[in-house]
């Protein structure tokens, strides 16, 4: 049975819980700064747009491809803490690094770097992660990490504005993002202090019994990730497309994602405590819904973009917290390392495929990327639809 709401293991998970959407909140704040940088950043140490490119997609490939070797690892060693550590340390120290780089090339070799830091860590900080939830509610839980740790995301890149508005420079943008990052690992080192058996959070809580195998349902899942991630645009394009149409102004272009990610925050909130009561079907019925930001960005005028920003934002708080919860509730503690990681590798392979077709239709023909992009994500709707309705084996 459940602990009592306001009982000592269950003010020991949320605090956890609140400790690592802290840690995610001042991460964020490191690495989404530098992303929305790395680009111009290239270009002034003198890259091509093709080597840009090449270096945007080879980290997402590395960031999402190598959580499935991780994921496997941590299950293996059980050294969840460990991989914890190292993965964020190297995804957070290689950002402020980037001051430091003389040659774009140098650059590239640290976002991949941080990518990969951030693959590493990945699956076995969602296992730890998931012993909290599992005290609390998976979807509760994951929903409040995604909150905190989409406002580092918001703040991130306001920061970057601020001092290139100020004048200030790359390099010391970069330099700057060195004390969120020590901050970050400060408060990670104090949580493996606090809760060096983070299990034993979920040792009251309802478990399911463990199964050595991967049950039926999680590869349902699995596919209806698979084309959502394909379906789903991302920000760059579509960012794209509003300078190229003219749909809004080019400073108002950054506003629209800030705006994006303090929906997704809220979103990831509210829709987390709607899992937890009603389950997957929740994820099916919203991911149906914020499709409909497909048309609204690509086809209609300024109001319709904002209204695309709010549902693609509620899409993105569905994503982090709900497709987390999901996993967590459907796999055994013993499991989830490797389901994590090879969940994160399906969306992060699918995600970049897709991203390319939308890319290469957005040239060619505008009405066949709507009708591809809200085709995959009803499908994937459809598929959680009919997951829900199936009996757990």
């Amino acid at each position: 049975m459940t602990a009592h709401p306001f009982g000592v293991v269950t003010r020991r998970a949320y605090w956890l819980i609140v400790i690592f959407g802290l840690v995610s909140l001042l991460a964020d704040l490191t690495y989404e700064s530098a992303r929305s940088l790395i680009g111009p950043y290239l270009g002034w140490l003198g890259a091509s747009a093709t080597a840009v490119g090449v270096v945007a997609g080879a980290g997402e490939l590395v960031g999402y491809g190598l959580r499935l070797v991780s994921g496997y690892l941590s299950d293996r060693t059980r050294r969840y803490w460990t991989l914890t550590l190292l993965g964020y340390a190297i995804n957070l120290l290689a950002v402020p690094a980037l001051a430091l780089a003389g040659r774009w090339e140098v650059a590239a070799a640290l976002i991949i770097a941080e990518r990969a830091g951030k693959a590493l860590r990945a699956p076995a900080r969602d296992v730890l992660l998931s012993h909290a939830t599992a005290q609390v509610g998976h979807g509760r839980g994951f929903g409040l990490h995604e909150a905190l740790d989409q406002i580092g995301a918001m703040a991130g890149p306001l920061l970057m504005a601020g001092v290139l508005w100020q004048g200030g420079s790359y390099r010391i943008a970069f330099a700057l993002l060195l004390v969120p990052a020590l901050l970050a690992l400060l408060l990670l080192g104090v949580a493996r202090l606090r809760y060096p058996r983070p299990q034993e959070l979920e040792a009251t809580a309802a478990t399911p019994p463990e199964d050595p195998a991967l049950p039926r349902t999680f590869w349902i899942y699995l596919v209806g990730a698979g084309l959502l991630a394909a379906g789903y645009a991302d920000f760059p394009l579509m960012a794209f497309h509003f300078r190229e149409a003219g749909v809004l102004p080019e400073a108002w272009i950054p506003l629209s994602y800030a705006l994006a990610m303090g929906v997704d925050a809220v979103a990831a909130l509210g829709l987390g405590r709607l899992f937890d009561r009603f389950g997957p079907i929740i994820l099916a019925l919203v991911v149906a819904l914020s499709a409909a930001f497909v048309p609204l960005a690509f086809l209609g005028g300024a109001v319709a973009v904002w209204a695309a920003m709010v549902l693609w934002g509620i899409g993105m708080g569905a994503q982090e917290s709900i497709l987390r919860a999901a996993l967590a509730r459907m796999i055994g503690p013993g499991r989830r390392g490797i389901a994590f990681g090879l969940f994160h590798a399906v969306f992060g392979v699918c995600w970049f495929g897709g991203s390319a077709l939308l890319g290469v239709l957005y040239d060619t023909s505008m009405p066949a990327l709507i009708v591809v992009a809200v085709t995959l994500q009803l499908l994937a709707a459809l598929v959680w639809g009919w997951m829900s309705r199936q009996p757990k084996r």
